[in-house]
């Protein structure tokens, strides 16, 4: 159904543009339309004033004082820098300005479009407080089925932006100032005008753009954090110009805005920054431990897959914990705030069970265990085997705490994890299996990106820090061992490892400038040509085939009629029809796993009639029929 491609450039996100409705560029032409003190009092001696006004500006004017302005400013500038950046490439990408409302709901394809469809149910509403109430007892996404949609979708994005939304308009309305302007655009090609409108008063607009800014605080906590890593604002600036370099691998914001990770991402950069400020600090107080359990909830509560990526996190610090460069009291801090970030999600998102028999709150507690039995299980003679010891256990009882929670609460919402893990490293396959993997995000990673990383330094650079924090930390475990350092001698090792002490034996034989000017011109070769080659890609969404199917469900179904079809197109179906569905692009689901195979039986071998009966079954009353799924080849 969808006309597709696009003209002269290569696509290079390789992940979420499959079937993005894109078309070589056509000029639209746009036309202008319509839519006091009492008491005694004091004469100072002449001059004090001008003394005191003197020291205040000193104070002001102080050392410290001007580095961090001077460092806020320079954060607000590479913030706004990517904000305009991603802002130009997603406007370059899909030609945003000059479509009507139905193509930029169109333009938001699969998940994106089922997500940004709670966002328009709230502002739609009569109210805020009844649009809310809607989607928390939503019959229209998984028809029959009443749902409590802020329980099995990651949607407080879309709820926190429908009201600032709401406000912002209200607002506006009453101080009487436009916020947006609305143009007819002739689209060529014997196509009809649409009215298109730009401003913060259009909802696709409104969305968007504050997803953008989000991401340009992204890029000045990016700033922030480098430099505060290095004690360096050249380090900052280093991490943003990495950053760009890499802009194709390290972000998909400017082609999929309303994607999870796109809430999440500027979190966990908060996060981290937070989290490193911890370990560097000997005595963190409770404000630092309150800030990284706030991180903690804002990363998680956008993006399903958050945890897996707080999972890797605590392993990392569990693994510089068992070999003594981190206390226990500080440790524990950090887990249980962990622990009650986790609980305040679980909360937040009404008891969503997969957030307790996950892997990364079974690897809580059993890391827990383990660091308060610390000194039943350290073999003072022996480290080698008890860090091996502690790692076992460690592992073997994650999993094993995982499958008895999911065993005592009957959750099977994400077993299709381990089964997709098992099919990369085996033959076993399955339908779920098979769908996901079909996506490149699930697949193994492509031939080409670690390649692409080389060309622009990124990964040598990398590979060069780990090896240089191997050799220090070998030597430190060697001296320790020796020496016999208490646990708090250790720690100093964590306060003073800086990159200084790294590669200090690097710039002692070596001119430290002109390094690193060669090595940000090298980088810069192919860093410079990644970011040509973004702004080069010109492209304009039209799905005229899809346009006109969706014009024919408003005018021709009632509006209680029940869809099922491909994943992709029911959510579009129920953006911008409002029509129940039965299946969605949303796959965490177990209920929803075994229905969306139902469906797509239509596709299969089975005899016309048995597919008719299942769908029946299910209260299907139109059935959206895909040829191109029935003849292309993939694997």
């Amino acid at each position: 159904m969808a006309v597709e491609g696009r003209s002269g450039h290569k696509d290079l996100s390789n992940k979420s543009k499959e079937q993005s409705g894109l078309m070589d560029m056509h000029p639209r032409h746009r036309q202008r339309g319509t839519a006091g003190t009492k008491g005694r009092t004091r004469t100072p001696h002449p001059g004090t004033e001008t003394t005191q006004s003197r020291n205040k500006a000193t104070s002001y004017l102080s050392p410290a004082n001007v580095k961090v302005g001077t460092t806020l400013i320079i954060a607000a500038f590479v913030g706004v820098l990517h904000w305009g950046y991603i802002s130009a490439l997603f406007e370059n990408d899909r030609h945003f300005s000059h479509l009507s409302t139905l193509e930029r709901e169109m333009a938001f394809r699969t998940e994106m479009g089922l997500y940004y469809s709670f966002f328009k149910s709230i502002i739609e509403a009569p109210s805020y407080l009844s649009g809310l109430l809607f989607i928390m007892n939503d019959n229209v996404t998984e028809y029959p089925s009443v749902i409590n949609t802020l329980k099995r979708f990651n949607v407080y994005p879309e709820v926190i932006l429908a009201g600032l939304f709401r406000i912002y308009t209200s607002t506006m309305s009453v101080v009487g100032i436009e916020t947006k302007t609305c143009w007819t655009v002739n689209r060529g090609n014997e196509l009809s005008p649409v009215e298109s409108c730009e401003g913060l008063g259009d909802p696709a607009y409104f969305y968007v753009t504050l997803i953008f800014i989000l991401n340009g605080l992204m890029m000045s906590l990016f700033y922030i954090y480098g430099t505060y890593l290095s004690g360096s604002r050249f380090g900052g600036l280093m991490t943003v110009l990495c950053f760009f370099y890499n802009h194709g691998e390290s972000t998909r914001v400017m082609w999929t805005p309303p994607l999870r990770e796109s809430f999440s991402y500027p979190f966990l950069v908060l996060q981290m920054f937070i989290l490193t400020y911890i370990l560097r600090t000997p005595t963190p107080g409770r404000r630092s431990m309150l800030v990284l359990c706030v991180s903690n909830i804002c990363f998680m509560l956008p993006w399903q897959f958050a945890q897996f990526v707080l999972l890797t996190q605590i392993a990392s610090l569990f693994a510089i914990y068992i070999i003594g460069y981190l206390d226990s009291e500080k440790f524990l801090n950090i887990l249980y705030t962990h622990m009650v970030s986790l609980g305040l999600c679980f909360i937040l998102m009404f008891g969503n069970s997969m957030l307790l028999t996950s892997y990364y709150a079974s690897s809580l507690v059993v890391i827990c265990v383990i660091a308060i039995s610390r000194n039943f299980l350290k073999l003072e003679k022996m480290a080698l085997i008890s860090w091996v010891l502690q790692v076992l256990i460690w592992i073997f009882g994650t999993v094993a705490l995982k499958a008895l929670t999911s065993m005592i609460l009957g959750v099977r919402d994400d077993a299709h994890i381990f089964n997709i893990l098992k099919s990369k490293f085996t033959s076993y396959k399955d339908f779920d299996t098979l769908m996901y993997t079909c996506a490149p995000e699930f697949d193994f990673m492509e031939n080409e990106t670690p390649w692409r990383y080389l060309k622009t330094l990124l990964l040598p650079v990398v590979i060069l820090v780990f090896l240089a924090i191997c050799v220090r930390t070998l030597k430190d475990i060697l001296t320790s061992s020796r020496k016999k350092h208490t646990r708090g001698q250790d720690n100093e090792s964590w306060e003073h490892s800086t990159s200084g002490e790294l590669f200090g034996w690097i710039f002692s034989r070596l001119n430290r400038p002109l390094f690193i000017f060669i090595v940000v011109i090298l980088m810069s070769i192919q860093g410079v040509s990644n970011i040509q080659t973004q702004l080069n890609i010109k492209g304009e969404f039209s799905n005229i085939a899809q346009e006109e199917l969706l014009e024919w469900i408003k005018f021709s179904t009632k509006p209680n009629a029940v869809f099922a079809g491909a994943m992709p197109t029911m959510a579009s179906v129920k953006l911008s029809t409002g029509r129940p569905i039965v299946n969605h692009p949303h796959y965490e689901d177990a209920g929803l796993r075994a229905r969306t195979k139902m469906v797509y039986s239509m596709y299969s071998r089975k005899h016309a009639k048995e597919v008719k009966k299942l769908l029946i079954d299910m209260g299907v009353q139109y059935f959206i029929l895909e040829d191109a799924w029935c003849t292309r080849r993939t694997k």
